[in-house]
């Protein structure tokens, strides 16, 4: 399908600030990127460069006073979430390295404490996919899927103890759980159409069966329509923009996804 994404971002700045943003998609297997904009109102120098996990990324200064930024983007993207019932669990050796460290335990993903608790949950499933699917259906029936209920990132055993949270502290649960069992798990952060509130999406992605599947557990049926910004451990590295000094939030925030 064909998707129209936009988002605007406006803060009011005391003091130049400097910004690093995450708000371009790039094209890859699930998606292709055909034409974007990119807006600073004013216009100020910004350099672009691309993170660790392959995300783009622009360094700028803000100025003091009113300061927004504006992205839109026509995309074409999957019509279905793929799926893989049975797919096979990868071998810890046989495992790409670049995909070795969303193995291990992060800042908001604790898979080094919740081994047992993903064993049980899945302790009737095949070793691969089936687990992974389990732990999303777990997740969608046990974990109260709130959104706008948080404004700040909690961590796996956080939601664990809280029984709820946003689409993002879900996605931490499920990561910590996948880990658990030696599957690497990564945090995505991007658009999905039809998303109700619209606001901007947090999921997972799973490596089984040698490649990554989505899974979302604030869905009770995915259907296609995901367009991914960031990927990265966890919330930390996919921040859609982290400034550096005195504090500041969004005054204005819009997102839009719309069929063309």
């Amino acid at each position: 399908m064909w998707l129209q994404t936009s988002c605007e971002l406006k803060f009011v700045i005391d003091v130049p600030t400097p910004f690093i943003l995450m708000l371009r998609p790039r094209s890859g297997e699930q998606q292709w990127i055909a034409s974007e904009e990119y807006l600073l109102y004013p216009s100020v120098p910004a350099f672009e460069f691309t993170d660790d996990y392959g995300n783009l990324c622009q360094r700028l200064i803000a100025p003091k006073g009113d300061f927004t930024v504006y992205t839109s983007s026509r995309i074409m993207t999957a019509d279905d979430v793929d799926q893989a019932p049975g797919g096979t669990f990868v071998d810890i050796q046989n495992l790409p390295d670049s995909v070795l460290k969303y193995l291990l335990p992060s800042r908001y993903c604790e898979s080094d404490r919740l081994g047992d608790m993903a064993s049980k949950i899945t302790a009737d499933q095949q070793l691969g996919y089936d687990q992974v699917a389990e732990i999303e259906r777990w997740l969608n029936t046990t974990i109260g899927y709130k959104p706008a209920s948080s404004f700040s990132s909690l961590s796996a055993i956080e939601v664990k103890q809280q029984n709820s949270g946003v689409c993002r502290d879900l996605a931490h649960l499920g990561i910590a759980l996948c880990r658990g069992l030696s599957i690497p798990a990564r945090m995505v952060v991007g658009y999905l159409y039809n998303l109700e509130p619209m606001e901007l999406h947090a999921w997972f992605e799973a490596y089984v069966a040698g490649r990554w599947y989505t899974f979302d557990a604030s869905r009770q049926v995915k259907k296609g329509g995901y367009i991914a910004i960031g990927y990265g451990r966890d919330a930390a590295d996919v921040a859609v923009y982290n400034q550096f000094g005195p504090s500041v939030t969004p005054v204005h925030q819009k997102v839009s996804v719309q069929l063309i």
